[in-house]
């Protein structure tokens, strides 16, 4: 990256970590996939149960892999073969894991987090549950504000996630969002997570790449 764009970006970053503290959230900063995983296996201890919501940004980073190879009970969503009961018993058990984790679909310069979800089975062990939840997150997902988040999400990850999704919605036809009442509509559950009562209950690791959507 150039030496101009890294120092702007670094400042954006320092923002964010210090908007994270300010709201009882922990914030990293890691280079790579590699300084990744070796900082999950200081924050994940074996013999631990950890579950998973849907994410681009998990697989591509390894963290799936890594989950699978662990010494922990991996609460499996996308093992193969796995039936819809099946799943729905995950998402159950997703409340009582002892760390969930996911990434989040933006997050504001001052700390804040944004994300919409068909189900509520993302966003609802982020808000309540897990003793810990373990964010990895892009730096294409860092935006100024709210305003900016929200536009973000419905007029570029929604659509694009509902193609991933093989979703009829007018959005994977059309390229963006015009709040469609399609039955197959994802962006039904829209959650903004201002703090925590919990200091450091939620870590939002940021890495210096762009990832998922």
């Amino acid at each position: 990256m150039e030496k101009n764009i890294t120092w702007y970006m670094e400042k954006k970053i320092e923002r964010t970590i210090e908007g994270l503290r300010k709201r009882n959230m922990e914030g990293y900063l890691v280079k790579d996939e590699i300084e990744l995983i070796k900082l999950l296996k200081e924050l994940i201890p074996d013999n631990v149960s950890v579950g998973v919501g849907d994410s681009v940004t998990l697989f591509e980073t390894g963290v799936i892999d890594f989950l699978r190879e662990g010494k922990l009970t991996f609460l499996d969503k996308y093992r193969e073969g796995i039936t819809s009961e099946e799943k729905r018993e995950i998402y159950i058990k997703n409340f009582s894991a002892d760390i969930f984790m996911c990434s989040t679909n933006a997050l504001t310069e001052s700390g804040e987090l944004y994300n919409i979800d068909g189900n509520g089975s993302r966003v609802a062990p982020m808000i309540y549950g897990p003793k810990q939840v373990i964010l990895v997150v892009g730096i294409n997902k860092i935006v100024r504000d709210i305003e900016e988040a929200e536009k973000r999400v419905r007029q570029y990850v929604a659509p694009i996630d509902a193609k991933r999704l093989g979703k009829d919605t007018p959005c994977t036809t059309l390229g963006y969002c015009v709040d469609c009442k399609s039955p197959n509509r994802i962006c039904n559950d829209f959650v903004i997570i201002k703090g925590q009562f919990i200091k450091g209950r939620i870590k939002i690791i940021i890495v210096g790449k762009q990832l998922g959507y």
